[in-house]
């Protein structure tokens, strides 16, 4: 990998977190209105995908530095795990239908990475 390709894929990596903060607040305000729990589970599945996130481009980049897929393995085995426990806590304290407005949340951040990638691929 070039280096001009890491200083894209930081760049495209620094905004992630802000802008999906961002618009996952301002939809979770927005589904609020109909059914408060509901925009809460938005809200905290876009923070939480941030996190996956994140915490997956962090577990990527130590395994090309590193090499060690048994630690990568593991990782994302306990990002499944905390990040698969949070909607099931919505579901059992208030309606089953706060768990597709986690996953939309949740992957938020990821459908935003993807624009990010699409506009610097429009740049070249």
């Amino acid at each position: 990998m070039s280096e001009a390709d890491l200083r894209a894929y930081y760049d495209r990596k620094r905004p992630l977190g802000a802008w999906s903060v961002g618009i996952g607040l301002a939809i979770g305000l927005g589904i609020a209105a109909v059914s408060p729990l509901a925009g809460l589970a938005f809200f905290a599945g876009t923070v939480c995908g941030v996190g996956n996130a994140l915490l997956a481009m962090r577990g990527n980049e130590r395994l090309l530095d590193h090499r060690s897929a048994a630690a990568f393995v593991f990782s994302s085995m306990l990002r499944i795990a905390v990040f698969g426990i949070v909607p099931v806590v919505f579901a059992v304290h208030g309606s089953v239908w706060s768990m597709p407005a986690y996953f939309a949340g949740f992957f938020t951040p990821l459908g935003l990475y993807a624009v990010f990638v699409r506009r610097a691929a429009g740049m070249q």
